[in-house]
């Protein structure tokens, strides 16, 4: 810079800059560099910010105290439970006690359901002893007798004779493990009070021809149509 911008600016109002001062860079008597960050001015080269003195409290990491307002905050958002209005709790009684009704109802249907195939069984056991050297199939029979049973059509083979007495209401037929048994109208009675079911065809003498129509020996089902 000349001398006569410098006295100009000096002039303004402006100073000029200090010299640096100069620093003594020799070896000391120790033989050790002279500085304030040396290695023998009594204090850590590594000091970090880390580092506190024995009585300061940190105020942050883990295991730290941290701010009242955090810890208070802690378990907030979740408040005392609100307890259920007059019309809830007449609800849930309302679902307990038709639950409670609809399981009992469950357990009385599957009872009845034991109770009825524990008497079938028995009935069976009993209407197998009536029917014991009762059953009067001839083995020459050779006229199919057809009648309703079960939904389906069945057939019972009789003679002539047995025919006549079967259509007059003097003879039935009971079912008896998948066999057909022909037997007198007495025993047919019988079977009818032990096991109702059991009963194949009892024949009404007095009812009009057109309510039994396989009554008439000449009509024939095909075989193809009887199962």
């Amino acid at each position: 810079m000349s001398d006569t911008l410098r006295d100009q600016l000096m002039g303004l109002g402006f100073k000029p800059a200090p010299k640096p001062e100069r620093k003594n860079d020799g070896p000391r008597r120790d033989g050790r560099p002279q500085g304030k960050g040396g290695a023998g001015n009594g204090k850590p080269q590594h000091a970090g910010k880390g580092e506190h003195k024995p009585g300061e409290r940190r105020a942050h990491g883990n295991g730290g105290p941290g701010k009242p307002g955090q810890q208070r905050g802690q378990g907030q958002g979740q408040g005392p439970r609100k307890p259920r209005t007059a019309e809830e709790m007449d609800l849930a009684k309302a679902y307990a006690i038709r639950a409670q009704r609809e399981k009992e109802e469950r357990i009385e249907t599957e009872r009845l359901k034991q109770e009825e195939a524990r008497q079938r069984r028995e009935a069976k056991v009993k209407l197998e002893e009536l029917l014991k050297d009762k059953s009067l199939n001839a083995e020459a029979a050779d006229i199919a007798r057809h009648f309703p049973y079960g939904g389906k059509i069945k057939r019972i083979y009789v003679t002539a004779e047995q025919l006549k007495a079967l259509n007059a209401g003097e003879l039935g037929v009971v079912q008896l493990n998948g066999r057909y048994l022909l037997v007198t109208a007495d025993v047919l009675a019988q079977s009818e009070a032990v096991f109702a079911a059991s009963v194949a065809l009892k024949v009404d003498p007095n009812a009009p021809a057109e309510d039994d129509p396989y009554a008439d020996p000449q009509y024939q089902v095909p075989d193809d149509l009887v199962w």
